[in-house]
């Protein structure tokens, strides 16, 4: 029981952060295009974006189950 807890709990920390992530990124990519870069770069914000955000969700997804702690 204790080990479907901290699955459970680990899966809902990391669809939070996803999101956080989600968002953040895509502020980031709303500010590059307010500041002046022209739209034939779009493809290549986005890809250098995502996986910006793949190696962070990476890190927090090892993180997690590496220390998340015992219930």
């Amino acid at each position: 029981m204790d080990v479907l807890l901290r699955v459970i709990a680990i899966l809902v920390e990391v669809v939070i952060l996803s999101a956080l992530i989600f968002s953040l990124l895509w502020a980031v990519r709303l500010i590059i295009f307010d500041l002046g870069l022209r739209p034939k770069y779009k493809s290549m914000v986005t890809v250098a974006l995502v996986a910006v955000g793949a190696v962070c969700l990476v890190f927090f997804i090892v993180h997690l189950t590496t220390f998340y702690p015992a219930l």
